[in-house]
C-alpha cells in the first residue's frame, strides 16, 4: 500500500479500512515475505492487535543559540495550559488567546504561534504543538516536524497500528519517503538518491523519526509555582557581556534564577512541600543599552577620535572601561542612575500588575559597577516622616530649586523665550521632563543654538541650587535622608573641574539628582563591587558604625577570593587594629571544599607540632619556680587558652573572632557583611589564571545563589543537601 501524506485521504483510508476488518472479519497470513490481508468470516481467528493510542502533544519554543534553531520544551504545567488553551481556540472566534508561561515571564499568542517577553526587549519565539520529531545521523538532538506534518505522520501511524500493517512507504508533500517498519523503527528517506552524488554526505542519510516526547532524550524543565514570595532585581556591571561565555544579562538572570530554584528543591524540601515557601523570581535590569544607544550618541562620539589600531581591542575598550568613566561624568552618571531607577520602577510595577497578589519583599543584587550604582541610589532615597519612601507619581511637579517660577511658560518667558513654547508643548515638554533634557534632544526637537545654549544654562542653574540649598539643609538639620553624608570621616577637598557633592560625601561623587525608588528594599548584594574602593577614592576614611541605608536594612558584599575588581567594606567600619576575615560561605552541599579542609588540617597539624614543640623546650629551659610547679600549665591566660583553642581545632578562627565582634556596624543590622566565596581546585592552582573568570562566577554560583535564599528566607530552616 503506498499513501500519500494528505491528512483527508489517510483519514478516510482508515475509515475503510475498519469498514472492510469489521465486515469480513480479516486474517493476517504471509506470501513470499509480505503481509496481505484475506477475508476468513470467523471471528476466533482472527489476531488481537494493539488498540491505537492518540499521541500526546508538547509544547516547543525556538530558541537561537549560536545563529541556529534550538527546540526547547516548555515545563509539563505551562504545556498543558497551552494545550487546554489550544482545544478552546475554536470556539473563541478569531480573538487572539494569551497564555503566560516561564513564571508569567513570557506571554504565547496561541493564533499567531509566537512567544512574546514581558520585562524585556527580546525577539518572539517561534512556538509549536508537537507530537513527531526527526534528528539526522550527526545532530545532538531531535527536531520537532511542523504541525502540519506531524498530523500526516500521525493518521498514517494510525493506520499502521490499526491495520497492523508496517513497512509501507509514505511520501510527505516535500517529496521525501517515510518508511514506518515497526513501532519503535521509522525512517525517513530523500525524495531521490539519483539527485544526490554518490557520497556519504548528510543530505543523502536517512532521518530517525520519533513519535512523542517520551521516546525523545530531552530534559523538561521543573514548572514554577504560581506564587511568589520575593521579588529581586539584577543589576549588571561593566560591558554588554556578563559572564564568560559573553551572555547578556537577561541569560545570566536566567541561569542564576534556575540555580535558585534548583536550590529550593533541594535544600527546602519540606518547606516547599508545605507551602511555607514557593519561589523567589529575579529580573534583569539594563542600563547598558540605554547609556550606548541613540538617545546619548556617546558611541559615535567616542568612535570619531578612537585610533584605527588594534582595532578590537579598542572597541572592547569603549564598550567596558569607558563605563567606569561615564560614571564619574556628571552627564553619563545622570543618565546610568536614572535609567537603573526608572527601570526598577517600571519593572516592579509591571509585576505587580502580572501578580496582583503579591505580598512579599523585594532586593536588589548588582555585579560590579552595578553594585556601585545601587549602592549610591539606595544612600541618597529619602523618606517621609513614617519611614514610607515618597510616593510617585506621573504627574509630580519638581522642584526646580527656583521659586519664583510655578511653570514651564514662567521660566521661558523669564528669560526671554517664549517663542520655544510651542515646539516644547507639541513635543509634550513640562517642567520635569525639562529637567531630564539634553542639549541633543532639544536640537532635535529644532531649538537653535543660541536659545538651545541659554535653556541648558538655566537648567544647569536650577540644579545646582537646588542641590545647594539641598546641602544646606543638611548641614542645618544633621538629618542622614541623602546619604552618610554626616556619617563619614572625610578629608576636606580642595578645588575642582565639575559640580561635586563636597560637604559630607568628599571628593568624587559626582552632584546629580537620585531618583527615588517605588518600594523599600529588603537586602542589597553586591557582586564582585568595588564600593571599598570607590568610596575610598572619594576620600571617604571610614563609614560611621551607625549609619545604615535609609530604606534598606540589609548590605552583603559577596566576593570570590581572586576577584580583581572586588574590594571589602568591613575595615571601613571596623577600628584601624582589627583585622578580621571575611565569612567563608558555605560550599551548597554543605561543606569545605576538600582542597580547603586539606589546606586546613595540614596548617593545623603543623600548628599543633609547633605548639607542642615549643612547649617542650619551655620546660627544659626554663628552671621551675614554686608559682610554676604549683600552677602548672593551667597558669595560661585566657588570651592563651583562646589561642590553643584555636590552634586544636576546637573553635575555629573565623567563628572565634565573630563572637568577639557579634556587631559590624548598623549596615547590615550589626551582622557581618564581607562574605567570600569558595575557590575550586583548579583555580586554586593559578589564581592570576583565573582572575578574569573570578569576577564572572557569581551567576552560576550555586553558592552564591543560596546565600541570598538563605538572607532572604532567614529563619526557615535549611536541609543539609547531604543529609
Amino acid at each position: 500500500m503506498h499513501l500519500l501524506g494528505t491528512g483527508p485521504l489517510v483519514n478516510n483510508t482508515v475509515r475503510f479500512a475498519l469498514s472492510v476488518r469489521s465486515q469480513f472479519c480479516p486474517k493476517r497470513v504471509s506470501v513470499r515475505g509480505a503481509d496481505h490481508w484475506r477475508g476468513i468470516p470467523d471471528v476466533l481467528s482472527m489476531n488481537v492487535v494493539e488498540p491505537y493510542e492518540p499521541v500526546q502533544h508538547h509544547w516547543f519554543y525556538n530558541q537561537q543559540v549560536d545563529s541556529k534553531d534550538s527546540w526547547q520544551p516548555f515545563s509539563r504545567e505551562d504545556s498543558q495550559r497551552l494545550e487546554d488553551a489550544y482545544s478552546r481556540v475554536g470556539k473563541c472566534e478569531k480573538d487572539e488567546v494569551v497564555v503566560a508561561t516561564d513564571g508569567r515571564r513570557y506571554d504565547v499568542r496561541l493564533r499567531e504561534r509566537k512567544r512574546y517577553s514581558v520585562y524585556w526587549e527580546q525577539k518572539p519565539a517561534e512556538v509549536k504543538r508537537c507530537s513527531w520529531f526527526h534528528k539526522d545521523s550527526k545532530d545532538m538532538t531531535y527536531t520537532p516536524y511542523s504541525e502540519e506534518l506531524s498530523d500526516i505522520l500521525e493518521d498514517a501511524y494510525m493506520i499502521a497500528v490499526t491495520l497492523d500493517e508496517w513497512k509501507q512507504n509514505l511520501e510527505l508533500p516535500t517529496g521525501e519517503t517515510v518508511i514506518l517498519h515497526n513501532p519503535k523503527l521509522m525512517m525517513q528517506y530523500p525524495s531521490s538518491c539519483k539527485d544526490f552524488p554518490a557520497s556519504t554526505n548528510e543530505r543523502t542519510q536517512p532521518r530517525t523519526l520519533k513519535r512523542g516526547i517520551e521516546n525523545i532524550p530531552v530534559e523538561i524543565p521543573e514548572g514554577e509555582p504560581e506564587i511568589v514570595d520575593h521579588l529581586v532585581f539584577m543589576v549588571h556591571g561593566i560591558g554588554p557581556a556578563c559572564d564568560i561565555r559573553f551572555r547578556g544579562i537577561v541569560q545570566c538572570v536566567n541561569e542564576f534564577r534556575i540555580a535558585s530554584n534548583s536550590l529550593i528543591k533541594s535544600h527546602f524540601r519540606q518547606s516547599e512541600d508545605l507551602c511555607i515557601i514557593r519561589r523567589v523570581d529575579y529580573l534583569p535590569v539594563n542600563w547598558h543599552k540605554v547609556l550606548h544607544g541613540e538617545s546619548t550618541g556617546v558611541d559615535k562620539d567616542i568612535e570619531r577620535i578612537t585610533l584605527p589600531s588594534i582595532s578590537r581591542l579598542r572597541q572592547f575598550s569603549n564598550d567596558t572601561v569607558l563605563d567606569l568613566f561615564f560614571y564619574n561624568s556628571a552627564t553619563y552618571c545622570q543618565t546610568m542612575v536614572d535609567t537603573v531607577a526608572s527601570e526598577i520602577n517600571r519593572l516592579h510595577s509591571l509585576f505587580l500588575q502580572r501578580h496582583p497578589h503579591f505580598t512579599g519583599h523585594v532586593s536588589l543584587v548588582g555585579h560590579g559597577l552595578g553594585s556601585l550604582i545601587l549602592f549610591d541610589l539606595l544612600t541618597n532615597q529619602e523618606t517621609d516622616a513614617d519611614g514610607k519612601p515618597h510616593e510617585l507619581h506621573e504627574d509630580a511637579h519638581v522642584d526646580t530649586g527656583c521659586s519664583s517660577y510655578e511653570s514651564l511658560e514662567e521660566v521661558l518667558k523669564g528669560h526671554g523665550l517664549e517663542e520655544h513654547l510651542s515646539v516644547l508643548h507639541s513635543e509634550q515638554v513640562d517642567m520635569e521632563s525639562l529637567m531630564l533634557c539634553s542639549e541633543k534632544d532639544l536640537k532635535d526637537v529644532g531649538i537653535p543654538l543660541g536659545p538651545r545654549k541659554k535653556i541648558m544654562n538655566c537648567v544647569k542653574k536650577w540644579k545646582h541650587s537646588r542641590t545647594g540649598s539641598g546641602h544646606a539643609a543638611q548641614n542645618e538639620t544633621h538629618s542622614p535622608s541623602l546619604g552618610m553624608r554626616n556619617t563619614y570621616e572625610h578629608q576636606t577637598p580642595t578645588t575642582s573641574a565639575v559640580d561635586y557633592q563636597h560637604s559630607y560625601v568628599g571628593i568624587g561623587q559626582v552632584s546629580i539628582d537620585y531618583p527615588q525608588l517605588a518600594f523599600h528594599p529588603q537586602a542589597l548584594f553586591a557582586m564582585g563591587s568595588p564600593i571599598g574602593m570607590f568610596l575610598t577614592v572619594r576620600g571617604l576614611k571610614r563609614i560611621d558604625s551607625n549609619y545604615s541605608f535609609p530604606t534598606c536594612k540589609s548590605f552583603y558584599n559577596i566576593f570570590h577570593p581572586f576577584d580583581p575588581v572586588a574590594y571589602r567594606i568591613e575595615p571601613m567600619i571596623l577600628p584601624q587594629d582589627v583585622d578580621l576575615p571575611p565569612m567563608l560561605i558555605p560550599h551548597h552541599k554543605g561543606r569545605k571544599r576538600m582542597h580547603l579542609e586539606l589546606k586546613e588540617g595540614l596548617t593545623r597539624v603543623s600548628s599543633d607540632l609547633l605548639g607542642s614543640l615549643r612547649m617542650v623546650w619551655q620546660s627544659i629551659s626554663q628552671v621551675p619556680s614554686p608559682a610554676l610547679a604549683e600552677g602548672g600549665i593551667s597558669s595560661m591566660t585566657p588570651t592563651d587558652e583562646v589561642e590553643d583553642l584555636n590552634i586544636c581545632g576546637a573553635v575555629p578562627p573565623m567563628e572565634q573572632k565573630e563572637r568577639n565582634f557579634t556587631k559590624v556596624g548598623m549596615l547590615n543590622r550589626g551582622r557581618r557583611i564581607d562574605f567570600v566565596l569558595q575557590e575550586t581546585p583548579i583555580e586554586s592552582f593559578n589564581e592570576y589564571l583565573f582572575a578574569i573568570q573570578s569576577h564572572l562566577c557569581y551567576w552560576e554560583s550555586e553558592d552564591t545563589a543560596l546565600l541570598v535564599l538563605r538572607e532572604i528566607y532567614g529563619n526557615i530552616p535549611m536541609r543539609n543537601a547531604l543529609s
